[in-house]
């Protein structure tokens, strides 16, 4: 039994984990990508900060909490089961939902990124329950069970990254400034919170997104002239 100190000390360690595992200084790439955004400002879909919320929370709702965050939950306990078979059929699933050959490649290349970046500090899973080309978010959920991260911090971390990414391809692209980028944090924040709620509550015939627009415009920026991301 766990003394209130050892308890602590355990609590502790995660949070410093999944704070290693969000930051943007993890060495992974992920400041390449948009997920399709900057082709919502050279549309013109996107072209201010009101826009640019709307735009974040139609992604968080539809997008997130219907695929990546519920997913993480699901994948993260069937690596605490050591359950290979799920681990591989979630990481296939979530490979088909990507739409555009950009979306996939990016959790592909992030997956095989944070990959080499555990096996250098020797914190892969053991051989055979590593999937063919895993994504990037079955390494974040095996990244998140070896640091005993509860699944619900996994998820909020996990969309925190996300959103701390889009505004800081919005600071560079858009431009929005930072003060700007820190309001809609303050508007975002809340909306993090109920996305892990409805995403924890989703059953498995409930999952996958619905986010046409963002499809359409990740496939435009396949030929997009002038770009500064990889999607």
């Amino acid at each position: 039994m766990l003394t209130d100190s050892s308890q602590t000390a355990v609590g502790d360690f995660a949070l410093l984990g999944l704070l290693q595992l969000v930051s943007p200084a993890l060495p992974i790439g992920a400041f390449a990508w948009s997920q399709g955004l900057e082709s919502a400002f050279e549309l013109g879909w996107v072209n201010n900060e009101e826009e640019l919320g709307e735009w974040l929370e139609g992604v968080l709702e539809d997008g997130l909490t219907r695929c990546e965050l519920p997913l993480l939950a699901r994948v993260q306990q069937a690596w605490a089961d050591r359950d290979a078979s799920v681990i591989a059929e979630w990481n296939d699933w979530l490979h088909a939902t990507r739409e555009t050959a950009e979306l996939t490649d990016e959790d592909i290349r992030l997956g095989a990124a944070l990959v080499r970046l555990l096996g250098s500090l020797e914190l892969l899973p053991d051989d055979g329950l590593l999937p063919e080309s895993p994504g990037y978010v079955t390494l974040f959920a095996w990244a998140a069970h070896m640091r005993r991260v509860p699944a619900r911090q996994t998820l909020l971390g996990f969309a925190w990254a996300w959103l701390e990414n889009q505004l800081a391809v919005a600071c560079k692209a858009m431009p929005l400034g930072h003060t700007a980028a820190q309001r809609l944090t303050e508007r975002l924040r809340p909306k993090l919170v109920m996305a892990v709620d409805n995403a924890l509550q989703k059953e498995d015939d409930e999952l996958g997104p619905v986010l046409p627009g963002l499809a359409l415009g990740s496939a435009l920026h396949e030929t997009q002239y002038s770009r500064l991301f990889r999607s």
